[in-house]
This record gives C-alpha cells, structure tokens and sequence, in this order.
C-alpha cells in the first residue's frame, strides 16, 4: 500500500500518539467500542526497552523521495514530522533499536525497464540518512552488526528489496542489491512476475519458475533472506519448499482474522514454523481490521487491540518463536487506532502482558525472533559456500 498525496498521509497521521516511560504525552485519540485507552506501565515500559525492537518493514525511504524531493533538506527528521509517521524522536519514544528499511520502487518500474536504477536511487536516500544522522543511525551487515550498534546506542539499520523485479531477471543483480547493503528481498509486489506470482495479480507460474527457485537458493547461498510478504500462497508453499534457509514475511498478517490476499492463510502457518521463519505482523487497517468489520465499513481503521489478535493468532497457529512486528509505516494510508507512529510501539507490550506474556516471549516477538532468523540464514550461506567449494 502506497500513499500518493499528501492529503491522504496528512489524515493518516491525525492524532500521532507518543508513548515514554510509561505515560501518554498526548491525548488518545478517541477509542472505537469495546477498546480502551492503553496506558503503558511502568513494568510495560521496563519490558520493552530492555528487549530489541527489530521492525521489518519502514518505507520512509519512499516518502522522503515521494514528499520530499528525496532530500532531508525538507524534512529534518532530528524534528518532529507529522506529515510522516517516523522521526528520530518518534523513533526513540518507540524504542526502535534495529530496522529494515524498505527500498521499495513501484510495480510500473518493471514495466518501464528501470526497476534496479529507481532501487539504487532508494538505496542512496537509505545511506544518506544513515550519514546525516550518525548518532542515530548505523548500517549493518550482520547480526553480530546488529548487536554491537544497539549497544553503542544507535537504531541498527539494514535495506530490504520490495519486489524480484528490481533484479531485472539477473542474478548478478541480485548480487550487486547485496553488496549494497540489502539483507532481504520480497520476491514479488503487486503485480506477478515471469518467475513469481504476486498475491494480488493473476498467477503466471503457479508458484516458481525454475529462474524463482534459482533465485531462492542464490538468496540462501548469499545470506538474503527470502522475503515472502507480497506473495501467492502458491508461491509461499512452493519457496518454502525450495529455501534452505528461514524465510520472513517482512510486513504481513493472518488471513483467519482479516480475509485479505495479503494475509497468511492458515494452512501456510505450520509450513512456516517447520522452516524455522517468522511472520512479522503489518499494521496498515485494511490487513489487519476483522474481516466482518471491514464488511460493515470499508473505511474502518481497527485499533491496537486488533493487531495484537493478529498476533496472538499467529502465534497459536505457528508458535512463539515465529512471530514479529513489521508495521509497514510510512507506507500505509490508514494505521488503526492507539499505533498512529513509531512512537507507539510500547503499548503492544503492555497488551501482550496484559494478555498473559511472559518477557522471554515478548522480547521474541519484538525482535529475537527476527535475529534468530538471520543468524540462521548466515549459516545456511557459510554452509552452502563451504559445500561449493
């Protein structure tokens, strides 16, 4: 989901809630039946703090292009920026302590013949930021990266690719989007490709082509992790077939909840957890509102409470050990209430003690999950590159 004016982003973030140590600074915004207010305890707070925060999705990349020009000239991100839901204060509130940015470029740049330029554009706002910002931002490779940069007090930042079209159906360009700093790819967007289809296109290969599932195992060989957000559920069964590696989806949510193509089906669930992956639970309304609700009121945002089911679900279906947070902010038009920010991630802590977790299993969904995932994919590469030679 993209947001093309700014109109529409402007209304998305009315009512921008910051959460610190514990307190609301700013008035909720006005709760939907059945939810309440959450206020953040100071338990909560000790909680998620302690823990990483390791979100899998953030297209600020994108708007920072789409708004502003791609220049941080016209928004200082040091400051507070309601017209976006990330900022570097926003982002400390929230307790962010690693992030994949998405590198996202639209579906038509398949089409238009420039799907790695427009990418390297999107890698280059990426670093950019990481340099303006020093004391904030840190790239990192690696896991161990990873660490040592949240320890030192810095979000630790990599790139995930948002579409195989920006391989341009070469897998040295696969390779070049590596060295670049890119840790995932999702292997479709919108639209299906020649070798993988999209959840929301008609299928074109029922899956993966031979070139999808060479694309896989390279990504596997590499240390990328296969990104399967996006995609058909033909095309999940069938990558987590081929990977040799855990695979995540970087910003999706369950399908039993919300009856949307974007949503994990249920039946994929028990695929995921033998494969060792994790499913990082989007936050855009139209995923993640009840399907009976959207029915009754196709602009209804759903609340906090509601993503937390998402979760909750997906952990009953696939296990603790399988699930994370990938809010796709900044690339949403509708965020459901009590998450209208980064500043608000606290508040899914505090519901998911209310609701009987443990810190072990909080500090799993909030990042540990995702890092035991990517520490499993680098030896998954070291191993296929041992075996190579």
């Amino acid at each position: 989901m993209r947001i093309t004016t700014l109109l529409a982003l402007f209304l998305g973030t009315l009512g921008t809630l910051y959460v610190s140590l514990g307190r609301a600074d700013e008035p909720a915004t006005k709760a939907t039946a059945g939810s309440e207010k959450v206020v953040v305890s100071p338990k909560a707070t000790e909680v998620h703090f302690s823990g990483m925060l390791f979100d899998g999705h953030n297209d600020l990349p994108w708007m920072i292009r789409d708004i502003g020009n791609s220049t941080f000239d016209n928004f200082d991100i040091a400051k507070d920026q309601p017209k976006l839901h990330t900022d570097i204060p926003r982002l400390r509130q929230g307790g962010v302590k690693a992030q994949f940015w998405s590198v996202y470029v639209p579906a038509s740049a398949d089409a238009s013949g420039d799907a790695l330029s427009q990418t390297l554009h999107q890698i280059s706002i990426v670093k950019t930021m990481v340099k303006r910002y020093p004391d904030t931002f840190e790239m990192a490779s690696t896991a161990d990266d990873i660490e040592r940069i949240v320890k030192a007090g810095k979000i630790a930042s990599m790139m995930g690719v948002e579409g195989g079209y920006s391989i341009e159906n070469d897998i040295a360009n696969l390779h070049r989007l590596y060295n670049e700093g890119c840790r995932y790819m999702t292997l479709t967007h919108s639209k299906s490709l020649s070798w993988a289809d999209s959840a929301t296109d008609t299928p074109r290969v029922n899956g993966l082509s031979d070139f999808g599932r060479e694309v896989v195992l390279e990504m596997n060989r590499m240390g990328m992790l296969v990104d399967l957000s996006h995609v058909s559920p033909a095309t999940m069964k069938a990558a987590l077939q081929v990977s040799k590696a855990p695979v995540i989806y970087s910003h999706s949510s369950a399908l039993a909840i919300n009856d949307h193509p974007r949503n994990v089906p249920d039946d994929v669930l028990p695929l995921v957890a033998a494969n060792g992956g994790v499913i990082m639970v989007n936050f855009f309304s139209g995923f993640i509102a009840p399907t009976e609700t959207l029915k009754k009121n196709k602009e209804a945002t759903g609340t906090i409470y509601d993503v937390v089911d998402h979760i909750d679900h997906l952990v009953k279906h696939c296990g603790i050990d399988h699930v994370g947070i990938g809010s796709d902010y900044d690339g949403v038009s509708r965020l459901p209430e009590q998450l209208e920010s980064v500043a608000t991630y606290p508040r899914i802590t505090q519901l998911l003690l209310d609701r009987g977790y443990d810190r072990e299993s909080i500090h799993k969904i909030l990042g540990g999950n995702v890092m035991r995932v990517l520490r499993a994919a680098e030896k998954v590469s070291a191993e296929m590159k041992a075996e190579s030679k």
